[in-house]
């Protein structure tokens, strides 16, 4: 069924490296400044939801996800978070950034075995100088053929990209850790998609498996087994 496959394209964010693990450590401490002013499982919540109100004016990343931090905090304290809590914040956002890349268990084998046969590419959504730079502390970015950057990641976006390597939709596979950007918008354009998951996930990448049916869709348990779909 893969033989007409052409291109592999590999999300970056807790498929390549990890990613997630470094949000959720910024929120508890985020939670942990403004402990004087709301609970920990409440502020959470207020802040996914000025993260999601927040997305079209500011899409994915850090940086975004620093400034909805900053809104969270004087919105939840009414204006009286002092300037000194307002830094502290800065702070945790120039800390995530600042994050070593760890690669997910092993990438480098999958993509030597890969690379030989297929185009490989990365394509991910958020900030465009942060994946940049994650790219280039990886080692990585000789593996791939093309590395897109890209603001969302819906069937207009992939299609985009598809028109760009000069393929058809059949010809494209797709893996990642999220149904909602990695899988689903490839499979509805006829291409196929490799579902990767991860221990945890975004509240807003949140999609049941259950709903997952479709001939040109895959999961599995770990990256390490991807080659094996090709016979590899």
């Amino acid at each position: 069924m893969l033989s007409n496959i052409k291109v592999i394209g590999f999300d970056a964010d807790d498929t390549l490296w990890d990613n997630e693990p470094f949000y959720r450590q910024t929120e508890h401490k985020f939670c942990t400044l403004l402990k004087d002013f709301m609970d920990e499982e409440t502020l959470n919540k207020e802040l996914y939801k000025t993260e999601i109100g927040n997305l079209p004016l500011y899409g994915y990343g850090i940086k975004a996800f620093t400034l909805s931090l900053i809104e969270t905090a004087i919105r939840v304290s009414g204006g009286m978070v002092s300037a000194s809590i307002i830094s502290q914040i800065v702070d945790l956002g120039k800390e995530q950034l600042n994050q070593p890349v760890r690669l997910i268990n092993n990438v480098n084998e999958v993509l030597e075995k890969l690379q030989p046969h297929y185009r490989l590419i990365v394509a991910t959504k958020g900030d465009l100088l942060d994946q940049e730079t994650k790219l280039m502390k990886s080692g990585l970015a000789d593996y791939f053929h093309h590395i897109e950057i890209m603001s969302d990641k819906g069937e207009r976006n992939y299609l985009d990209l598809i028109h760009h390597l000069d393929i058809k939709p059949e010809e494209f596979l797709m893996v990642g850790n999220s149904l909602k950007s990695d899988v689903i918008p490839v499979l509805n354009l006829g291409g196929y998609g490799v579902f990767v998951p991860y221990h945890t996930t975004w509240l807003h990448e949140y999609v049941d498996e259950e709903r997952m049916n479709h001939e040109r869709y895959f999961k599995i348990d770990n990256l390490g087994m991807l080659p094996e779909l090709f016979g590899r």
